[in-house]
């Protein structure tokens, strides 16, 4: 059959529909693969799984690290290095068994003036110490202003006083200790009390103890004088510090 150019049929038409879905479906491809090309960081994938976009090509997502908030850790004051751990042979006197009796004299005043004091570490009880005369020169056995810690009344002390009692009492126990241990006298005051009861007080704080000497400011504390119309509690000998 003859092709006749400048006449429409029904396959003419045909194929110019043809002709103009392939050129726009052309057109299409072509523009997508320039705009691909052009811009290639507008395109990402998603991750299998993940419901957001990859925090590197997310819009708006900061790369900044999130801020860590501060802990604050407590810490305790840290122990005396030189402190030192031993059993001692505790005694107490009081108010009406002083050198003189019925007062707070004391023989090697630090931070007190009479003895005293309500146990912390800032303000240490009066501690009595044996001592030793040699050429006339009298020293006590452990320097005025040692300090030391008691577990057992959860108490701080200080050495401010001399213990012994009688015309030789450098001689005394409280010098040559007991059963190998060192003897400290602790001040309980008493004052505002009777004798026998500042003296049952006495009686029940002496015995062999755990202290601390030259102790940390870190260790647990009931503050207060030893007898304070009643005898202070006993805690025993397991060192406790503070909260």
């Amino acid at each position: 059959m003859a092709i006749i150019w400048n006449r429409v049929t029904w396959y003419s038409k045909l194929l110019a529909v043809i002709l103009f879905l392939g050129v726009f479906a052309l057109g299409f491809y072509l523009g997508g693969a320039y705009n691909q090309a052009a811009h290639p960081s507008s395109v990402f994938v998603m991750q299998v799984g993940s419901s957001t976009p990859p925090a590197s090509t997310a819009v708006g997502t900061s790369t900044k690290p999130a801020t860590v908030p501060k802990t604050s850790t407590p810490t305790s004051t840290p122990a005396n290095p030189n402190e030192v751990r031993l059993t001692a042979y505790l005694t107490a006197y009081t108010y009406w068994d002083n050198t003189p009796p019925g007062s707070s004299q004391i023989s090697n005043p630090i931070i007190h003036t009479l003895a005293g004091g309500t146990g912390t570490y800032q303000d240490p009880i009066t501690l009595a110490v044996g001592h030793s005369i040699t050429g006339g020169k009298d020293t006590l056995d452990y320097p005025a202003g040692t300090k030391f810690y008691v577990p057992n009344l959860r108490k701080y002390f200080i050495v401010e006083d001399t213990c012994g009692d009688g015309l030789t009492p450098q001689n005394g126990p409280c010098h040559t200790g007991y059963q190998g241990h060192p003897w400290l006298d602790l001040w309980i005051d008493g004052a505002n009390g009777t004798k026998a009861t500042s003296d049952a007080c006495a009686n029940q704080v002496t015995d062999l103890h755990l202290i601390i000497e030259n102790p940390g400011s870190n260790y647990a504390v009931t503050p207060g004088p030893v007898y304070n119309n009643g005898c202070a509690d006993q805690y025993g000998d397991t060192v406790v510090s503070a909260s």
